[in-house]
């Protein structure tokens, strides 16, 4: 076992018994771990708070890790970048349970990858501080699927479709996995752009609706472990 001080973003939490949960975060140090929260539901508790464990906070703890493949434990922590306007904005609230149901089922490795960390930590803050962020969750996933391995090959842009299994621009448009016309023209507004330059992407909530359906069906032919988020109609009725 070992002792390891670290940075982490709290992917999920989930009740274990009638007075513990279990967490699942992502270490900047070890990559995915797994929590055991003991006794963290008894009223009046001092020490580790349930409030602690909401998705996406970013926290610095000390933890043991266990090399034995059992729950790790945290022994003690601070919330380094505490949230503004997570908690009261109905819609980054549901952008934030979307995000991380989306971070749990992409993200397996317990390794250390700096430059996702990094990412993740400046794209949360970046949406706790910015007002218009109806498109935010879009261009958060197709930045994330450069940082697990598959971002879209932008060398053929002059093509008429988009090939979701090979990643690729092609003009194939009757193959089963190429997306073209509108579908096409909609996704590929969003490559190439940073956050900064978000609002100048316009979309109607259909097609914000399709690009979110054309990006998960490209996470789901890329990643093995994805499934259909369940927040995903929260998502889509919050921006109906």
């Amino acid at each position: 076992m070992a002792v390891v001080t670290t940075n982490a973003i709290v992917l999920s939490s989930l009740k274990y018994g009638d007075t513990s949960l279990i967490v699942k975060c992502y270490t900047q140090e070890e990559g995915v771990k797994t929590y055991l929260i003991r006794g963290v539901l008894k009223p009046k508790k001092s020490g580790l708070k349930a409030a602690y464990f909401q998705p996406l906070t970013q926290l610095r703890i000390v933890a043991n890790h266990n090399s034995k493949n059992t729950l790790n434990s945290i022994k003690e922590l601070q919330v380094i970048h505490p949230y503004k306007t997570f908690h009261t904005d109905i819609v980054k609230q549901s952008v934030v349970l979307f995000l991380s149901e989306v971070l749990s089922n992409s993200i397996q490795e317990e390794e250390q990858n700096l430059a996702l960390y990094e990412y993740l930590e400046t794209a949360f803050i970046w949406l706790d501080v910015h007002d218009r962020v109806a498109n935010f969750h879009l261009l958060f996933l197709l930045n994330l699927s450069g940082f697990l391995g598959f971002y879209p090959d932008t060398s053929d842009k002059n093509k008429k479709g988009f090939d979701l299994l090979e990643g690729i621009f092609s003009d194939n448009i009757h193959e089963k996995n190429v997306i073209s016309k509108n579908d096409f023209y909609q996704f590929k507004k969003l490559l190439g752009i940073i956050f900064d330059t978000l609002e100048n992407v316009i979309y109607s909530k259909e097609e914000r609706q399709l690009v979110l359906k054309v990006i998960i069906q490209y996470f789901k032919l890329h990643l093995d472990s994805f499934r259909n988020p369940k927040s995903l109609q929260v998502l889509e009725t919050v921006f109906s």
